[in-house]
């Protein structure tokens, strides 16, 4: 009869030691790229030996794997935040704060998102399970466009969806790459402004009314939207469902 094979170690030791080697992937992977990252570099910039890299993980692929199956879980969260029923028949303003805040937000502590998710040699498990979240945010979208312009055609809502993602990445870009606080500010803002400007038309146009510039809103202190870049959140052990 054969022997079960071993589980990876999962003592709090170890848990602290994955977690230490995720962190050091997601500053490799941001500074290098998915692609030109090696595990000795990893391991480098966790401060420990290849050797106890290659005890928890067999290879580059399996960090990657691990660290995005985490990330994907913290991003469908951020999304569960972003589109609710709650957020229907909010102001076009309130709305796109309680649409753009938590992406924004999950982005600005996860910079390695973009990075990994984006690389041209990700493993394939990672950009299909992306590509899925993305059609998941697609279609969110979408039922927004339903609720707000009823009377609109399905090739219409989808075109309209479409757009507003295709403003949203390049908008992010441009968030991450600005220096945290003041500057990436006006960036959120400018975001916002631009997504205001497209959106509000439409839906004037669909109640009938003349359209009124819509400005950003101006948030209460109970919702701030994200001023500067946190440090990367510590990556938690709790396997990704």
């Amino acid at each position: 009869m054969s022997e079960e094979p071993k589980p990876r170690r999962r003592q709090a030791r170890g848990e602290r030691r994955i977690a230490q080697l995720l962190q050091a992937a997601a500053d490799v992977f941001c500074a290098k790229g998915y692609t030109a990252a090696s595990t000795n570099a990893i391991a480098r910039e966790a401060s420990v030996s290849p050797g106890t890299l290659y005890q928890y993980f067999p290879n580059k692929e399996a960090i990657a794997l691990e660290l995005g199956d985490r990330l994907l879980a913290e991003m469908r969260a951020a999304h569960g935040q972003a589109f609710t029923p709650a957020n229907l028949g909010l102001p076009l303003p309130e709305l796109v704060d309680a649409v753009l805040d938590p992406l924004i937000e999950f982005n600005c502590q996860n910079p390695v998102f973009l990075a990994l998710m984006h690389g041209s040699e990700i493993p394939g498990r990672i950009a299909e399970e992306h590509d899925a979240l993305h059609a998941q945010m697609l279609a969110a979208a979408g039922d927004l466009m339903t609720h707000y312009l009823p009377g609109s055609e399905p090739a219409e809502r989808a075109r309209i969806a479409d757009m507003i993602f295709a403003i949203v990445k390049a908008g992010l870009a441009l968030v991450l790459a600005a220096p945290e606080g003041p500057e990436r500010q006006a960036v959120i803002t400018e975001l916002k402004t631009v997504l205001l400007r497209y959106l509000g038309p439409l839906l004037a146009e669909a109640e009938g009314q003349p359209h009124q510039p819509s400005q950003p809103h101006q948030p209460s202190h109970s919702h701030q939207p994200p001023q500067s870049q946190q440090p990367p959140q510590q990556l938690t052990t709790t396997p990704s469902p």
